[in-house]
């Protein structure tokens, strides 16, 4: 018998709607094949630290900043906990601290993830406090899909919430 392709799939979150849509396919994905989820959120400390070694942020904005960000990272991964449970996959979650692309590879790596989900199209509505996050995300990607060992899928679905509702 052949092994599934998929049997732990990683979600990388940064807050924004592409990466929530992600999140969505991925608990659809779980639900149908009967796979095990994890949604990874990554707070950049790793710009935050460039930014404030460059002297473009004192210390206490950076740490005002990463504060911030870890806020909107748990309450991200509440939401995608709460979207997990209403259509009854079990999701783990985990909040990291470092470079967004390094982080997402060693959560992957640790999950024994065989797919890593990420959120293919920015919305043009990034609030305060989130921009660095998601533009430090954006850059991520290319060093993703460059060093993780498992296969890498962009989600461009446009109609998922819809799809999501109807699961």
């Amino acid at each position: 018998m052949i092994k599934p392709l998929f049997q732990n799939v990683l979600v990388a979150v940064n807050g924004s709607e592409a990466s929530l849509h992600a999140a969505m396919y991925g608990i659809m994905m779980a639900k149908q094949y009967k796979l095990k989820l994890k949604a990874v959120f990554v707070v950049d400390t790793a710009t935050l630290k460039q930014l404030t070694l460059s002297q473009l942020f004192v210390a206490e904005e950076s740490a005002g900043y990463e504060s911030n960000l870890s806020t909107d990272g748990n309450h991200s991964l509440r939401y995608i906990e709460d979207l997990a449970k209403q259509k009854g996959v079990k999701i783990e979650t985990e909040l990291r601290k470092g470079a967004v692309w390094a982080e997402i590879v060693k959560a992957a790596d640790s999950f024994a993830a065989n797919l890593i989900l990420i959120g293919g199209r920015e919305d043009s509505k990034v609030s305060a406090g989130t921009y660095s996050a998601r533009s430090a995300f954006s850059i991520s990607l290319s060093e993703i899909i460059s060093n993780a060992r498992c296969s890498v899928m962009v989600v461009k679905n446009h109609q998922i919430e819809q799809l999501f509702r109807l699961a």
